[in-house]
C-alpha cells in the first residue's frame, strides 16, 4: 500500500447529493488533506436503471457549492465493468470463485426453508464444488464467491474496532451476475484497489458490506484499505434522517439560504468535536481532524444550530459576497426573477449600503433578500398586517408631521435624517420609536427592515418623501 493517503467518495447517481453523503465527502476531503494526501471521485453508477445524468450533475454541482473539490477525474464504475468481469473470472481461475445454476425458483426454496427455521437466509452451497459441465443447456449461471466454511473474518475498524464476523454468515455471495454484470460487492473492491485507495471512510450501515469485501481483498490476494465506519446522520426524533425531516440535498440548503462554509462547519459536528470549538475555518478543520474524536452514536440534526451558526457566517462575511450568494438564489425565490431582471447597478449600490444593517440579524440569505424586497416596489405599496396597524393608529398622524421637517433637507444622509427625526420626536414629546416605526412602515411596507436611516438614505430624498407623503394622512 502506498505510503501516500488517498481516500475516495463514492455515491450512487440516483438522486441528488444527500445532506449524509455530503458529510461523508467532507470527512474523506478534511482526512485527505490533514494528510498531504488525495481524494477521488467515483460515481457508482453500475444500477442502470436508477442512474441518471441529472442525478451525476446534481452530485458534482453540490459538492462544487459545499466547496468540496477532489483530485481528478469523476470515475464512472459502470465504465470499468469489463476489468471487474475479468476479476471474477481470475477468481474463479484459482478456484477462489464459482459458478452457480440455481434457478430463482431452488433459491426462493432455500429462502423459505430458512424462514421456516427462524434462520436469516442463506445461499446452502450446492454449486459450491460441482462442475460447470453439470448444468443444463444454455443456462447462464452467476459466479459466487468461495467464502471459508469456518473461522471469522476481521475488520479491524478506525472507529468501531475490531469487528468480526462469522464466516458462515458471510454467505458465497455473487460477484458477477448471469448477465456479465458485476455486483456492488465486486465493482467497489476493485475500484479501490485499482484506485489506489488507502483509506475507505462512509457510513456504518457498510459495515457489514466491510466483512464480504475483505474476503474479496483476501482472495485476490490485495492489501487492505484502512476502514472507517462513520455514524448515520439522524433527524431531532432520533429516526434516520429522512424527507419527513425537511430538506436533504445540498442544494435544497443552498436555496434555503445557507453559506457552503457554514453548513460545512455543521456538518463536520455532526458525530465529531474538536474539544468545545463550535466554529472551525477549513484551515482549522483540516488540521484537528482525527477519529479520535467522533463517537460511535449517531448524530441529530438539528436545523436551529444550523439556522444559529449560518447567522453567525452571516455576520461575519464580505458584503459584496453576501450579494453575489444572494443573487445565486433570487430564481428560486417567489418572484425571485422578477428581482433578479431589476437588480441594476444602482440597486446592487442600495443593497450594499444597507448590507451591514441586514445582516446584523439574518439568518439565512433569504431572510438578507425578503430584508430589500422593498427597494424593488414602487407606489402604492403593500402593507403587511402589522404595518398597516402601525400606519392606522397614529402613524399617518406622525408621518404628516414630520415630512416638512424631511423636506427642508438639503444634505440626506444617515446622519442628517437622524437628526432631523429626533428632532421631530422631541419636540412632540415622543419616543424616538414611535416615529421611526411608522417611518419603516410607509418605506418598506413591513414592520421589520435594516435600520430605517440606513433604509431612507438608501432609498435616497426623493423616493423616500414620496413614501411618506403617500401614507401621510
Amino acid at each position: 500500500m502506498s505510503d501516500k493517503v488517498v481516500t475516495r467518495f463514492a455515491p450512487s447517481p440516483t438522486g441528488f447529493l444527500h445532506i449524509g453523503g455530503a458529510r461523508t465527502a467532507l470527512f474523506n476531503w478534511l482526512y485527505a488533506r490533514r494528510h498531504g494526501g488525495k481524494m477521488l471521485l467515483r460515481i457508482e453508477d453500475t444500477d442502470r436503471e436508477r442512474s441518471t445524468q441529472a442525478a451525476w450533475d446534481a452530485i458534482i454541482e453540490g459538492l462544487t457549492w459545499l466547496g468540496i473539490d477532489w483530485d481528478g477525474e469523476a470515475v464512472s464504475q459502470y465504465a470499468r465493468a469489463e476489468r471487474h468481469r475479468d476479476i471474477a473470472l481470475q477468481l474463479v481461475e484459482q478456484g477462489a470463485a464459482y459458478y452457480c445454476f440455481a434457478t430463482q425458483e431452488e433459491l426462493a426454496e432455500m429462502r423459505e426453508k430458512a424462514k421456516a427455521e427462524g434462520r436469516p437466509p442463506r445461499y446452502d452451497g450446492r454449486w459450491r464444488d460441482r462442475d460447470p459441465s453439470q448444468a443444463p443447456a444454455g443456462a447462464k449461471g452467476v459466479i459466487r464467491i468461495k467464502a471459508p466454511a469456518e473461522g471469522e473474518t476481521l475488520v479491524a475498524d478506525q472507529l468501531q474496532g475490531d469487528v468480526r464476523f462469522p464466516n458462515r454468515d458471510l454467505d458465497d455471495f455473487v460477484i458477477l451476475r448471469s448477465d456479465g454484470s458485476p455486483t456492488y460487492m465486486l465493482a467497489v473492491v476493485v475500484d479501490d484497489h485499482d484506485m489506489g485507495v488507502t483509506h475507505i471512510i462512509r457510513g456504518d450501515d457498510h459495515l457489514t458490506n466491510a466483512g464480504r469485501q475483505t474476503l474479496i481483498y483476501q482472495a485476490l490476494g490485495w492489501p487492505l484499505p484502512v476502514m472507517t465506519h462513520i455514524p448515520l446522520i439522524h433527524g431531532p426524533d432520533g429516526a434516520k434522517l429522512s424527507k419527513r425531516h425537511g430538506a436533504l440535498g445540498a442544494q435544497d440548503y443552498r436555496d434555503m439560504g445557507y453559506l457552503p462554509e457554514a453548513l460545512r462547519n455543521y456538518l463536520v459536528r455532526l458525530g465529531w468535536a474538536h474539544g468545545d470549538d463550535e466554529i472551525m475555518s477549513d484551515e482549522q478543520m483540516i488540521e484537528w481532524f482525527g477519529f479520535d474524536g467522533m463517537s460511535k452514536g449517531a448524530a441529530r440534526f438539528d436545523v436551529n444550530k444550523l439556522q444559529a451558526l449560518n447567522g453567525h457566517y452571516i455576520r461575519h462575511a464580505d458584503n459584496k459576497y453576501l450579494l453575489a450568494r444572494m443573487t445565486d438564489i433570487l430564481p428560486t425565490v417567489e418572484g425571485g426573477a422578477q428581482l433578479l431582471a431589476n437588480l441594476t447597478d444602482d440597486r446592487r449600490a442600495q443593497i450594499l449600503a444597507l448590507m451591514p444593517g441586514l445582516k446584523e440579524r439574518a439568518r439565512t440569505v433569504i431572510e438578507l433578500i425578503e430584508g430589500v424586497r422593498f427597494l424593488f416596489t414602487s407606489l402604492p405599496l403593500m402593507f403587511d398586517e402589522k404595518a398597516e396597524r402601525v400606519l392606522t393608529e397614529g402613524g399617518r398622524e406622525i408621518l404628516s408631521g414630520l415630512l416638512p421637517d424631511l423636506e427642508k433637507l438639503e444634505n440626506w444622509s444617515v446622519e442628517s435624517t437622524d437628526a432631523a427625526v429626533r428632532s421631530f420626536a422631541e419636540s412632540n414629546e415622543l419616543k424616538l420609536g414611535k416615529v421611526a416605526q411608522p417611518i419603516r412602515a410607509a418605506l418598506t411596507g413591513t414592520t421589520v427592515s435594516p435600520p430605517v436611516f440606513d433604509v431612507m438614505a438608501a432609498l435616497g430624498k426623493e423616493e423616500t418623501l414620496a413614501r411618506i407623503a403617500d401614507q401621510s394622512s
